[in-house]
């Protein structure tokens, strides 16, 4: 199976609608909250937008591996010749390629809710990058386990941390660098990870 098929099968972008819904009632809800004040609203805006785009990228995380090791096609993969790291990689791109289209969307549906500058698109769009890889590290580290989206919260936050204070800064070259560090690690890590629980 080659990489762009391996990627092919992981997309799919009906399960983002979910995730694009959870963002969105978050803006809201902290949109009605806060009331009319423009001014508090651009300020904790940002901030906002990217707390929720973290919190939705963790809702796939309970079947984004776990399904594959239950049905047993994580074996298959690995008896065909791939190695755990590019399988990983690979569900790591299709899981962007779902949830950076739908945050990117929902984050322009909120700039009118929170008044927030149209520049945060460019780094939610590159920033979505981390948020997979981060994801993929923590399925692989809560696979099998029934609390595994609950536990990936608390997996993941620590190392959201640099993407969310950078993106929610408007730092676009930061949140591109701390990107890139987590999109290089995230495969070998999740690998190790899914190696360590055989």
């Amino acid at each position: 199976m080659t990489l762009a098929r391996l990627i092919r099968r992981h997309v799919r972008l009906p399960e983002m609608l979910l995730p694009v819904v959870f963002f969105l009632i978050i803006v809201s809800l902290t949109a009605f909250a806060v009331g009319p004040d423009a001014a508090i609203l651009a300020r904790i805006g940002p901030g906002t937008i990217w707390i929720a785009a973290l919190l939705a990228s963790l809702l796939p995380i309970g079947t984004l591996i776990a399904e594959d090791l239950d049905t047993g096609a994580m074996d298959r993969l690995r008896i065909s010749g791939l190695s755990l790291e590019l399988i990983m990689f690979a569900r790591m791109i299709s899981h962007w390629l779902g949830l950076a289209p739908a945050l990117v969307a929902a984050a322009v549906l909120s700039i009118p809710l929170l008044g927030i500058d149209a520049a945060l698109i460019p780094a939610l769009l590159i920033g979505s990058s981390a948020l997979a890889a981060l994801g993929v590290i923590a399925a692989a580290l809560t696979a099998g386990s029934r609390a595994g989206t609950a536990i990936a919260g608390v997996v993941v936050l620590p190392f959201a941390l640099p993407v969310l204070i950078f993106g929610s800064g408007g730092s676009l070259r930061l949140t591109a660098a701390a990107a890139l560090l987590l999109v290089a690690i995230a495969p070998f890590a999740a690998a190790a990870s899914l190696r360590a629980a055989d």
